[in-house]
């Protein structure tokens, strides 16, 4: 198969980059196995499967020539590949994007593996279950939407989407790849910037035997050395870190990314390569503000759901990635909560490149929290989030849960717990324990407020104005507000499409009473909304709901094929007014 005939051809990983690597998307066999009686059949030995897909599409979805809504407990996959000749004597590791939900892997017959977990990437050794010639990959995915020990995001736990639940997601919804490898390579790395020292902290681990070995790191600007240094690996870890000689920091206004050169060696002779980069800057809290490079930076945010009207989790082409972003920037946001979903690595890369600040969230909505069992579930998956995506530098905050509270359930003790160990992991960004209505330990404290009045909007947050505490949803069941930095995370969500305003069939905020009679009162409640927030002196930021419609739900600034409902424009003017914090924060400095 030809790259230009394989979808989703890009490599997936941009942050981690070998020259020696096999896409694998494309025409797969695939069976539905709705008895999960597939093992007990032979199906992991099976020459043939009874239908076929379109990997990295999931079979709900139309890209992937399935097109399945019903719920499929069980699905299989296969397909044969050939090792290339130059390989024959690497290590052979076969990664998977991500799959949802739990993943079983053959190779040749032979289980290779298994993943829990429907948003992380994971990868197995295979070289020593391959044979010469053609051989055969085999992945089974069991996934159960309605189970409570199962994080599945906005999917709908019913037959049909309703509210703000859509179509669910089973199975390979990423791509799929070899990569080979020496027998003692970079394994990953964790990229620490520190803006104000003009250096890199590189903590590295390597797989296999590392005695010996050097890593040699070397920093670019623009092509042009601007750093170099090299660390002798400890056991399999090797921490380096990296005098930069010029300084140009990331930021929406300059997204300026150092490329990255990782070279293990040993006796002077080279053993593995990777390409990397990373983006010098820092963000810091000062309260009312969170700093982005030392100076208050509001946050114009919008929710993105990440879904797409033909892939569903899956979007059609890397284009399309980049193409939210400069929907959102066109719209005067300058980033975006990634909303109950983990986004791939690729739109985390576009984000990088052309700046635009994004919260890294978790599909926290359908695992009940309550459970004990289900903090287990739970930070085994977000652990690997936080290692997937820590390099980031458009990444500027963590948010592992969304609405847990009164009647959504809530267990202090497992959202203190995960709010610690992701402090532990990351030093760096601020953390919200869980969005919108209750807190149990938070550097960012929010709510979310879909009041559609202005005035009564304006009232509910004048209070917070004149020094007083902020709005909170729940006050009876939150932690009281220490002074941290407090931001609106979600408001509007105004129902907007017209020809559907007498029926229920397009669902937003508001009710039927609600809804705006015409284009112009659309505007005007925008802008009343976001100028309250824009204005308020204690108000880091805001979250629009949001960027695009999502199937039934029709609160979008875009249409779900990605069409503008109003002048980008007239948006754009309301977004990028100054916000009182930026000028208050700038006169105390003497800016």
């Amino acid at each position: 198969m030809s790259n230009a005939s394989i979808p989703r051809p890009e490599f997936p990983r941009p942050q981690w980059v070998r020259e020696e690597w096999l896409n694998l998307n494309g025409t797969w066999q695939f069976e539905r196995d709705p008895g999960r009686s597939g093992e007990q059949r032979g199906l992991p030995t099976a020459d043939r499967l009874s239908g076929e897909i379109v990997v990295p599409f999931p079979p709900e979805s139309a890209l992937s020539g399935v097109a399945c809504k019903d719920f499929m407990p069980s699905v299989w996959y296969r397909r044969t590949v050939t090792i290339p000749e130059r390989w024959r004597h690497r290590r052979i590791r076969l990664h998977f994007g991500a799959i949802d939900y739990k993943a079983r892997v053959w190779i040749n017959g032979r289980e290779a593996g298994s993943h829990r977990g429907g948003y992380t990437p994971f990868a197995l050794e295979i070289t020593d279950l391959l044979k010469a010639g053609k051989n055969g990959i085999v992945v089974c995915a069991e996934d159960d939407t309605r189970s409570p020990l199962q994080p599945s995001g906005k999917q709908s736990s019913q037959y049909h989407s309703h509210g703000c639940s859509y179509t669910r997601v089973t199975g390979i919804w990423q791509t799929v790849w070899l990569e080979a490898v020496p027998e003692t390579y970079l394994a990953e790395a964790k990229l620490t910037p520190d803006l104000e020292g003009a250096r890199l902290f590189i903590e590295a681990k390597v797989d296999g035997p590392a005695k010996g070995m050097t890593l040699i790191a070397t920093a670019f600007a623009d092509g042009v050395e601007v750093g170099r240094t090299h660390a002798v690996c400890v056991g399999n870890r090797a921490t380096a870190v990296i005098e930069l000689s010029g300084v140009r920091a990331w930021s929406p206004e300059d997204p300026f990314l150092y490329d990255l050169d990782l070279r293990l060696e040993q006796a002077g002779h080279p053993v593995d390569r990777v390409r990397s980069y990373f983006g010098l800057r820092s963000i810091a809290l000062d309260p009312p503000a969170i700093l982005l490079n030392g100076k208050p930076a509001f946050q114009r945010l919008v929710l993105d759901q990440g879904y797409y009207p033909d892939g569903i989790y899956t979007a059609p082409s890397d284009e399309a990635l980049k193409r939210d972003i400069e929907i959102s920037l066109g719209l005067g946001f300058n980033g975006a909560r990634l909303h109950q979903k983990v986004f791939e690595p690729r739109f985390l890369y576009w984000a990088d490149r052309l700046g635009y600040l994004v919260w890294g969230e978790f599909g926290s909505w359908g695992l009940d929290v309550r459970r004990p069992e289900a903090l287990g579930r739970f930070t085994t998956e977000w652990m690997e989030v936080l290692g997937r995506d820590y390099n980031h530098p458009s990444l500027v905050g963590w948010c592992p849960f969304n609405e847990t509270g009164p009647g959504r359930g809530q267990n202090p003790e497992t959202l203190r717990t995960v709010y610690r160990l992701t402090k532990m992991f990351d030093a760096t960004r601020p953390v919200i324990d869980t969005s919108g209505y209750t807190h149990v330990a938070t550097d960012v404290y929010d709510a979310h407020d879909y009041d559609q009045n202005p005035e009564t909007f304006a009232q509910r947050h004048r209070p917070f104005a004149e020094g007083k505490p902020p709005f909170r949803k729940y006050p009876d069941n939150d932690a009281p507000y220490l002074g941290q930095p407090y931001f609106i995370s979600e408001y509007g969500g105004i129902w907007w499409k017209p020809g559907q305003r007498e029926t229920d069939s397009a669902w937003g905020y508001g009710g039927r009473e609600g809804r705006p009679k015409n284009e112009e009162e659309f505007l005007n409640r925008y802008r009343g909304l976001t100028e309250v927030l824009l204005r308020h002196p204690r108000m880091c930021g805001f979250c629009y709901t949001q960027l695009y419609d999502v199937e039934q739900e029709v609160n979008g600034l875009y249409t779900y094929d990605r069409q503008a409902k109003f002048d980008p424009e007239k948006i754009r003017a309301v977004n990028s007014q100054r916000a009182a914090i930026e000028e208050n924060k700038e006169a105390e400095s003497g800016l």
